[in-house]
Formats: structure tokens, sequence, C-alpha cells
């Protein structure tokens, strides 16, 4: 689910769209780690580390197809192991979320050439196109089938026939895509003869009819095929097909595969095993198979579960020359990393400790050591750590959080000599670094953050952090940005930004916190006090019981945690406005914001919720069964967690905004919501904009309309300024 649209402004939704980008937006770094690759003036380079000396790998004049004036436009590409060759994908089309599907072309280095790829497939229509590893061949995915040619575009062999819109090879269906993050669904074995990929069956699974009014006289529906809470999933499997033969092998995990997702899979390295993670309808038990590509078999190596959900593995990392791989895992409490046996035998805890491994950025097995990115003493904050991958170390703390508090990234290379070392904060704009790993120096003080940060100008209205203890016992983390010229002793009218769900935190110490990139105009300035808070659930580094006490309670433990927090700020701020008070969020902060306008009237006087989850029962089986359980046999805490419950209750000012065209969170949402309002004849405001997805955003004007109907509705329902 795209849970907050802070998403438009982050990289984090650049498009995933080939091999390369699939590396959570990291460098192409080059095998040895000393150098990486890049697109540059529409050529692809390489840059040699610590000197930065650049080296055209793909020129213009290779990257222009006979007969054309101008070069292709690189999307991304990927090298062959040799660095003979480049695949480049190029002509990219959004498929629901990401531009995932485009052109091919293979450049020939040695023979100075390019050749499109797929050239007898329709344009923009190859998906995950990939490399053999001898080089010599190309599989991609087309029209929900499986393709291998020559590097030379010659000799196309369909690996799969079978493939429609609802019987999906070596790709996914819209539920994995969004809630798994599952898009490339298939994998060259190490030996280059075969392909081990996902098949997703959706043929029983039922239209969901949006319809577009806009675009003809005669309005006409668009079909998604949409698994709703309490409907059975896609059957879903694994095969592994003969690159000679065109024949299948698939893979015998136990269990019913209309009942079980399976997440995740890879080759084990240097073998004709495959790895999967496979997870049961409620996703509370976690199977690890190694199965046999030549007979199927399964083995069960790995088994964890759990009161409340477990969530799908990110890749596997094999260790001790392939005799153990790596799990994460927040079993005893806190999310942590452990090796496992190849045959399951023996399990390693290499992190430990009370406090959560947020993102491995390095596992370097020659030197004993995993780096990872953790905040064991302040949630908000995000810092870069290291132990031993033995499991006998001690934590250490890399990144300086004295001299640089906020929020750190890194890119590390393989050979763990260089980084790329990301900073930001609330009050720091961000800036990079490029480091000697080794020594934890710049490769130049006049590039080193420590000199940028010299350079910027120091906020003069900064944002604060605060902890507030709700009268229940929660402590939560949060931020406030004051107005400009802010007196004490006046009032001022509060506005609280939510989320509130598992998908998504608020309160981070990054250089969005404090701005609200709706509003058209300054808050601060306009005399609006700005407040967010993450609540029970959120995703962030507290542990498990912090984290998964949302469990079947969505809608309820969250929105309590929210105005309980804020009855306390308003109490013991006498500055904040208890008559000025308004909250709004979009996607599960819209849903977050209805239930406080209904659950909690008497706080919350103003709400503006966008794409909002009014009825949980309408949202899609995988997000909503992993956190409120399945609804069998009962739909009780569905329906107490939903707004449409409480819409009775509404008293304050109300303006809800959907886009008709949401294949995500229906516009059947905001359908259900106003029938129950008008019920209870409750007067509030609407906007609907037809034909626009979750994001509102398509459409000349979107946008900026957007904007000013949401400022002008909280100026109208919670003037500015203080009193």
């Amino acid at each position: 689910m795209i849970k907050n649209l802070l998403f438009r402004l982050s990289i984090a939704c650049i498009a995933l769209c080939s091999v390369i980008e699939a590396k959570a937006q990291g460098l192409n770094w080059a095998k040895d780690g000393n150098s990486y690759y890049q697109v540059a003036s529409g050529e692809i380079i390489s840059v040699t580390l610590p000197k930065t000396e650049r080296k055209t790998i793909v020129s213009r004049g290779l990257l222009t197809p006979a007969g054309k004036d101008a070069p292709i436009a690189v999307r991304s590409f990927q090298l062959s192991a040799d660095g003979t060759k480049a695949l480049i994908y190029t002509n990219s089309k959004k498929v629901w979320r990401y531009e995932t599907r485009g052109d091919y072309w293979l450049a020939d280095l040695s023979a100075n050439k390019i050749t499109q790829i797929g050239k007898d497939k329709p344009a923009s229509s190859l998906m995950f196109a990939k490399l053999s590893p001898d080089g010599s061949k190309v599989a991609y995915v087309s029209k929900h089938n499986l393709y291998v040619e020559n590097v030379d575009g010659t000799e196309s062999k369909a690996l799969t026939t079978n493939g429609t819109d609802r019987m999906i090879n070596g790709t996914f269906d819209w539920v994995y895509e969004e809630e798994f993050d599952c898009r490339d669904g298939f994998r060259w074995s190490p030996d280059g003869k075969s392909i081990a990929y996902w098949q997703i069956d959706a043929t029983r699974i039922k239209n969901f009819l949006m319809i577009n009014n806009t675009d003809s006289i005669y309005p006409y529906t668009i079909p998604v095929e949409y698994p709703k809470v309490g409907e059975d999933p896609s059957a879903c499997k694994v095969g592994v097909v003969d690159i000679a033969t065109a024949t299948t092998k698939w893979l015998n995990v136990p269990g019913d595969d209309v009942q079980h997702y399976i997440p995740r899979m890879q080759w084990v390295p240097n073998s004709n095993e495959v790895i999967l993670q496979q997870l049961n309808r409620e996703q509370n038990e976690s199977i690890v198979y190694i199965c046999d590509a030549a007979n199927g078999a399964a083995k069960p190596v790995y088994t964890e579960k759990a009161k409340a959900w477990i969530d799908a593995q990110d890749e596997w990392k094999w260790l001790n020359d392939n005799n153990e791989f790596t799990i994460q895992s927040d079993k005893d409490g806190w999310s942590h990393l452990y090796r496992i046996s190849r045959d399951g035998k023996k399990e390693t805890l290499v992190t430990k400790g009370n406090y959560d491994v947020v993102d491995v950025k390095l596992i370097d097995d020659k030197n004993n050591y995993v780096y990872f990115i953790a905040s064991p003493t302040n949630a908000t904050q995000r810092y870069l750590y290291k132990t031993k991958l033995d499991g006998k170390g001690k934590l250490e703390q890399v990144t300086p959080s004295i001299l640089l508090p906020g929020t750190h990234s890194y890119d590390i290379s393989p050979n763990a000599a260089f980084a790329r070392h990301s900073y930001n904060s609330a009050t720091v704009r961000p800036v990079t670094e490029w480091m000697n790993f080794t020594t934890g120096n710049p490769f130049t003080m006049d590039g080193s953050i420590t000199t940028q940060l010299s350079k910027q100008e120091a906020p003069k209205n900064k944002v604060e952090f605060f902890k507030v203890t709700t009268e229940d016992g929660v402590e939560m983390d949060g931020w406030m940005k004051k107005p400009e010229n802010f007196n004490p002793a006046k009032k001022y009218p509060v506005v609280f930004y939510v989320y509130g769900e598992p998908a998504s935190s608020t309160a981070a110490d990054t250089y969005g916190a404090g701005r609200n990139w709706l509003y058209a105009g300054d808050m601060a300035k306009d005399g609006y006090i700005y407040i967010s808070m993450d609540n029970r659930g959120a995703p962030v580094p507290k542990g498990t019981a912090w984290r998964k006490g949302i469990y079947k309670n969505i809608g309820v433990i969250n929105i309590r945690d929210q105005a309980m927090a804020a009855k306390k700020l308003l109490a013991t701020n006498s500055f904040m406005d208890k008559d000025r008070v308004a909250v709004w969020g979009w996607s599960g902060g819209g849903s977050s914001t209805l239930n406080l306008m209904f659950q909690y009237p008497e706080i919350y006087k103003t709400g503006i919720a966008i794409a909002a989850v009014g009825n949980q029962l309408t949202y899609d089986n995988i997000y909503q069964e992993r956190y409120m359980g399945t609804p069998f046999p009962s739909k009780e805490a569905y329906v107490k967690g939903s707004p449409v419950t409480y819409a009775k209750n509404l008293k304050g000012n109300l303006l809800y905004i959907h886009g008709t065209g949401d294949d995500n969170v229906h516009y059947q949402n905001a359908e259900m919501l106003i029938n129950e309002l008008i019920k209870n004849k409750k007067v509030f405001q609407l906007m609907s904009y037809p034909n626009r997805t979750h994001s509102i955003s398509e459409g000349e004007g979107t946008s900026e309309h957007l904007a000013l109907t949401y400022t002008k509705f909280l100026r109208d329902n919670c003037p500015p300024g203080a009193k």
C-alpha cells in the first residue's frame, strides 16, 4: 500500500525498473569495488576511486542505432561479467506504480554494435531483461510469458506459452507487486542452463471495476484484478524451465498454492538448488525451503512462527563457502540478523542487544563484519553500526552521531574500501561525501560533509523534537514546527499530520520534518503550529512489542495513541488553541484522520482526509490480513477499526478527497463513507478527482488545485495566526 504521499518527494519512489535499479537505488559498483558505473551526458561511464577518474564505457555513438540521428536514452543498464556487453533499458512505461516495461538493446563493446532485443515484440513490452551468467543470452518477460534469445537478437524462444492477463509468468499480479514489492519474477541459474520463475494464477480473482466518465461520451469500465479482504489470493508456484527444451519442472513446495504466499526466491550460489520463503495466508508462519531444481524436492531448513505477522525476507546472503545464509527476524523482541546453516541445524545470532537492525548495508565475509543502520537510543534518527559477523563481537558505532545528529545512509563498495555517505536532518539539507571506508575519512575536505555544512545557512525557525507520554503510559516521539515570531503568551492553531499504520512513520529526523508540502504557502509564517507523532505500530526501531502491538487493532490502538498524545500536548502547552485543532493525512493517514475526527470529536475540530480506507473490508487481502488477521471466523476487528463505523459521531469540519481512478484504495471507500454520513445527516465537504489514481497527480493543474483546495479549507475552518 502506498501509505503516505511523502513518497512523491522521496527517492524511495524512484522506479526499480531493472536488475541494476533493484539495488535499493544503490550505486552500480564494479565487482572489485574500486569503481562504479553511471550514466553521464548520455553515455555510460566508469568512475574509478578515489581519484574519480572517468572513462567512457558505452559512447553516444555506440548508443545510436543504425538509421537513427540520436542515441537511445538510457533508463538503466547492466554489464556482462566480462565487461564486453551492456544490456540497456529504455523507452520505459508504467505498470501500476513503476516503469517496469520498456525496450532493451544489447551493446557489444568488442564489435562496436548495438542490437535491439525482442524486436519482434510490441514496443515497450519487455520486462526485467537479464544477461545469462556467461553473457551469451538474454531472458525477459513480455505479455506475461518468459523468453530467451541470443545477445545478437537471434533465435528467440518462448520458454512459457500460457501467459495471459491472469496467468502470469515471470512477473506478478497487482497485489504481490503492491504488498510484497515483487516485480522481477525470474532468476537465471548459476550455470545459465535454466531459469527459476514465479507463476501467478489469478484466474479466479474478481475484477474491481473502476469507471471512466470523462474520456468519451459513453462511460466505460476499467477492470482491475484485485483480491479484497477475505477473498482467496492468487495461486503461486515456482518452476525451473530448461533453456534447451523449454520444459518446466515445478518445485514441490508443500501446502495449498492458494493459501500460501511465496514472496522471495533465489538460487543458491554455485548449485542447482533454489531457496525460497513461504508464508501462510495469515503471514504469521514463515518456512524457508531449499529445493532441488532437478527433481523439485523441497526441504524445510528454517521455520518461524509468530503471534503477529512475519515480514518477507530481504535477499539472503550466503556465507562460509555457501554453507550458511542470513535471515533477519524479530523473534527475540528485536529485529536481528541471524546466520543459518544450509541444513538448518545450526543458528547463530549475529547482532545482539536491545536494538533493531534497520537495514543491512554490507556483509563483509572476508573481514568478518556486518555493517547496518540502527539507532538504539533515538528512534527518529539513523546511524551506521558494525559488529562481528560470527556473532562474537560488540556493537560498534561507525557514524559520529554527536557531530552529525540526524539520518545517515551509506552505499558501501563490495570490498568495503569506499562508501558514499549521505546525511540530512530536520535542519540540514541532504549532503553527500565520498569516503575512504577503511579509514573513515572523506576523499577531500573540500567535498566533505563538514565543509558542505559550513556553507549551509542555519534555519531561522527550527523544528523541535519532543517526547510525550500519554495517560496510558505510551511514550511517543514527535516533531513540532512553531510559527515564526512565536510568542508563548499567545494561542496558535495546531495542525497534526498523521499516518498511523505499520507501513510508514512520520516523526523522523529528516529534512522533510516540519514541512507541509500540500499547503499553498508557509504554515510557520501564517501562524500555525505543525506537529507529527509516531504511535504504536509505526515501523520505527523500538522493538517488536512496539511495532506489532497494533496487530488486529488498526483503527483502535493507533487512534487512541494519537488522540491521547494530542490531548496531553494541548493540556500542557497553553500556547496551543484547543478550539483550533486540525488533523490531516493521506491513504492510511486519511483513514487515521477520519477515525480521529469520528472517535475523538472533542479534540479534533477540522480534518482533511485524502484517499482513505473508509472500510477495511474493501482493501486488499495481503496488506489488511497481514496486520488485522484473516476475517475468519469473525470480521469484528475490521468493523471496529473502520471509520465508517464511527461516521455518525462527526461534529467538526471535514473535507474528504479521493481520486475516482484510484486502483489502490478504491473510490468505493468514499461512497461507502458518504452514504454513512448522509444517513446520519452529517454535513461535510467532498472533492473528487476524476480518473486520478492514489497519488492524485495526473492531469494538468491537478497538484496545484489539490493544494489550493486543501489550503483554503484549512484556513477557512482552522484560521491561522495568534490570538
